[in-house]
Parts: structure tokens; sequence; C-alpha cells
């Protein structure tokens, strides 16, 4: 794929935190924009409910609440208790 410059503007205090990430990671400062927009592009083509699933901390968190049906330890709330 054939690159192309692009300049930005960052605030400085944003490009320094860039800039020591990308040094942490071992890559490039281009890099991390090119992951950053790839992820970005990803996530609008597939389906974002994919990506909220494949959240380990999301699965978690469902397994559980799921585990905590079946026990029978949920306690359920009626729609006017929860929103107003």
């Amino acid at each position: 794929m054939q690159k192309a410059r692009i300049n930005l503007t960052l605030d400085s205090d944003l490009i320094d935190f860039i800039k020591e990430y990308a040094e942490t990671q071992r890559t490039t400062v281009s890099e991390v924009f090119t992951q950053f927009a790839l992820k970005l592009k990803r996530t609008k083509e597939n389906n974002p409910t994919e990506t909220i699933l494949a959240d380990p901390d999301f699965s978690e968190s469902l397994l559980q609440t799921i585990e905590r049906i079946k026990s029978g330890t949920v306690t359920w709330h009626s729609y006017d208790e929860v929103f107003k």
C-alpha cells in the first residue's frame, strides 16, 4: 500500500503522551495512528455488538450476571424504581 504524509495539530501534552506510548510499545508514532485508524475502520465495518461481546471484562460480567439470575440471587426492580 502506498503511503502518504498527513499533518496533525495536537496539544503538546497529547503529543508527548503518544511519543512516550510509542516508545514503551517499541513502535512508531505513525504506527500508533495507523493502528488506531484501522481499529476505527474495523469497528465501523463490523457489527459493533461483536466488539462489545469480545471485550473480556464485558464477557465476564455477562457470565456472572447469568449465573446470578440462574441461582436466584438477583434482586429484580420495576421500571419505575429504576428510571424514576
